[in-house]
């Protein structure tokens, strides 16, 4: 018998069935609110019925607060000041670090909020909180008449003002954790009473679309509730419930069961490798180990700022790699908030030439212009490397070209004989040339190949090594064989490999698709060109 429960077999891919749950500490009266600071490396969380913060590391735990407004839900944002839900005060708040205190929402309608219980920071420095009235209730708050006659979810914009109410007012009896996904395109929202969560589209300008339930029937016979809920780098959701934690995959099915031996209000993900969860439960802390970490959030950035940080927050791709999220083709593409050194990378721009992606071409009787067209490849490949060199990262174009009749090019391959039969890529002709919009600029570099991989008998590593880049960005055609080819070569290099698989296609979404979540997965970083601009922009 397993110590944890699965329900479907990739539960065993996110945590060891066997995985001991540590208790950290006990003797509380409900712990709450845990974060984790990236670059203290310690662990703070609440008390609200004891009317304590406290915070625990590798010395143990000790209090750093008392009274502490019975706050609930905490987290950083992204200079790591703490932003703070108080049930005393019925107010969201930042702390920051020279101890100022800052009320960040209090009113809504000229009424006080309920009692914000838990809250997320968006990339964009958008807050996202929920607004039960747990915080008028005895124990957990200071028992109140309450003003507002609802509980909502609300956004404080990036540059601050009031709060906006996102969803209907009646919708929720008791609004309660909420996370974003990796892509930070949907927020889900759990309800304490209906024992469920739902899920919302975030619309362009931070607003919610109608809501779907995600998930239902978070119920059984052993104590727990849905409260505190987190996402994973691969888009699970883990959700406090009966027995332990639940975990749903992005899908929203049941995919298994965290035991843990007291009921748990709260959880969250810390330590070097942000790959310890950490569980506040009734009476007590505890921590487990797992095999995957959190959604890549803002705060956990700044680690790379701070003194003592952590060999994870050294890696060029910190918690990139694992996939998180699923995009409206299939795809499934690493978490958004990872950074890009700009002095590290490259990008190459590889086979975007008439005959193979170009109705007319050579080729085009493959079904490649379509599929390009249905990817945006090319202006999302114009679009990145606009980017790049305002960015002082160099470009690369590599190119197939073949003489006239194609000789020295081995006939070992279909793929080979269909160039030489298909008369396609002859130097000079306008198949071999550069599809509009992607042609070299001044100061781009051109590399040619007559091999799948762009490294194959190409000067590719001589011009990198000159250019002391060592993180290759890889867009172009085609997906399943010139850019898996260069990815998987360049991994076997040394190099950090990322694929915005939005500006690379092939000949179909289904070969595209199976290239991007299998093959690529375990050579790079599979990612989009908008994550690629805001990393390397930071």
């Amino acid at each position: 018998m397993t110590t944890h429960l699965p329900v479907q077999p990739g539960f065993a891919d996110l945590i060891d069935l066997w995985a001991p749950v540590r208790q950290l500490g006990t003797g509380f009266e409900f712990s709450e609110g845990p974060i984790w600071h990236p670059g203290e490396q310690h662990l703070l969380f609440s008390d609200m019925p004891g009317d304590v913060r406290r915070r625990w590391d590798k010395d143990g735990v000790r209090e750093v607060r008392r009274p502490a407004n019975k706050c609930n839900g905490m987290t950083y944002d992204a200079t790591l000041n703490l932003i703070v839900c108080e049930h005393a005060t019925s107010a969201l708040v930042r702390e920051r670090e020279d101890g100022q205190r800052e009320v960040i929402a209090s009113h809504f309608e000229g009424m006080e909020l309920n009692s914000p219980n838990d809250v997320v920071v968006k990339s964009d420095g958008a807050i996202y909180f929920s607004d039960p009235w747990y915080g008028r209730m005895p124990v957990f708050g200071v028992e109140r008449p309450r003003q507002l006659g609802f509980q909502g979810v609300y956004r404080i914009p990036p540059e601050g003002g009031a709060p906006q109410l996102l969803v209907d007012r009646y919708l929720f009896d008791q609004p309660n954790g909420l996370c974003f996904c990796p892509s930070e395109d949907r927020l889900f929202v759990n309800d304490t009473v209906q024992h469920n969560i739902r899920v919302f589209d975030v619309k362009p300008d931070g607003q919610l679309g109608s809501g779907r339930i995600f998930a239902s029937g978070i119920v059984g016979t052993e104590p727990g509730v849905p409260d505190g809920m987190k996402c994973d780098a691969q888009g699970n959701i883990w959700v406090t419930g009966p027995g332990g934690v639940w975990v749903y995959s992005i899908k929203g099915e049941l995919i298994g069961k965290l035991r843990v031996p007291e009921l748990v209000g709260n959880l969250t993900w810390g330590g070097p490798d942000w790959r310890t969860l950490f569980l506040t439960a009734s009476h007590s802390l505890y921590a487990v180990e797992t095999k995957v970490g959190p959604r890549r959030e803002p705060y956990m950035k700044a680690a790379a700022q701070q003194p003592g940080r952590s060999a994870a927050a050294e890696r060029p791709l910190a918690d990139a790699s694992p996939a998180a999220s699923v995009s409206a083709n299939g795809t499934k593409k690493a978490a958004a908030g990872y950074g890009l050194d700009p002095s590290r990378c490259a990008l190459i721009i590889q086979d975007m030439q008439n005959d193979v992606v170009m109705e007319g071409g050579a080729f085009a009787s493959s079904g490649s212009p379509e599929h390009c067209r249905q990817q945006n490849a090319i202006a999302n490949g114009a679009r990145l490397a606009q980017a790049a060199r305002a960015r002082g990262i160099p470009v690369i174009h590599v190119w197939f070209i073949v003489e006239a009749g194609t000789p020295g090019v081995t006939m070992n391959a279909p793929l080979f004989e269909g160039l030489a039969d298909a008369k396609a890529l002859v130097r000079g002709t306008w198949g071999a040339a550069p599809v509009s919009g992607l042609e070299a600029q001044g100061g781009d570099h051109v590399v040619e190949k007559q091999r799948m991989s762009a490294w194959e008998g190409t000067r590719l590593e001589t011009v990198l090594k000159a250019l002391g880049r060592d993180i290759v960005i890889v867009t172009g055609a085609w997906t399943n064989m010139s850019i898996e080819h260069t990815a998987r070569t360049g991994a076997d290099k040394g190099y950090f490999m990322v694929v915005p698989e939005d500006a690379c296609s092939t000949m179909n979404a289904e070969w595209h698709t199976a290239s991007v979540n299998y093959a690529l997965q375990n050579v790079g970083v599979v990612t989009d060109v908008d994550a690629v601009i805001a990393a390397t922009g930071a």
